[in-house]
């Protein structure tokens, strides 16, 4: 079966990546004890992966570049900024275990919403934090497997997302 929307694909890949001046680092692995599980067309996965699997078929290998506007797109100047340091206080004290350099703390939005940023710098009246991505300008470099392609039942297609064999939604 080939791969198209409303397909569960299942795979198996090695992620490397570079900035265009660095050579490629190791990322992540999916392998066969823990391959990735997806709905196709569902929106979960970065355009450029599904563009890079499109028409595969069960068994067939892969091997693609996504370049970072088909990816986590480019570092982003204004999602760097300075958060007044007062907002790092536990029991009216400055955490400073929070604040260690490349620390990556989740924040919340006006909204609610769960941002994670990461501390770049930091003085006496400001936290200087980077809500991009951290693959965000990044060249993606994926070499995989299709191990499974099938057909999404209607309850997966309508929730958008996969549901495992063991009757676990996931909700």
């Amino acid at each position: 079966m080939e791969v198209g929307n409303n397909k569960v694909v299942t795979v198996t890949y090695q992620l490397h990546s570079n900035l265009p001046t660095t050579e490629k680092a190791h990322v992540e692995t999916a392998d066969a004890s823990n391959p990735l599980r997806f709905l196709y067309g569902a929106g979960m996965m970065i355009p450029g992966f599904e563009k890079g699997l499109a028409g595969k078929s069960t068994g067939d290998s892969f091997g693609f570049t996504i370049n970072p506007e088909d990816g986590y797109g480019d570092n982003d100047a204004s999602a760097i900024i300075d958060l007044p340091i007062d907002i790092f206080k536990v029991d009216n004290v400055i955490d400073m275990n929070l604040l260690k350099i490349g620390n990556v703390l989740p924040m919340s939005d006006n909204s609610g919403n769960v941002l994670n940023g990461k501390v770049i710098s930091y003085d006496d009246k400001a936290v200087k934090m980077d809500f991009n991505h951290p693959l965000a300008g990044h060249e993606l470099h994926f070499t995989g497997e299709i191990i499974e392609v099938r057909e999404a039942s209607p309850e997966e297609v309508s929730h958008g997302h996969v549901h495992s064999g063991d009757g676990h939604h996931g909700h």
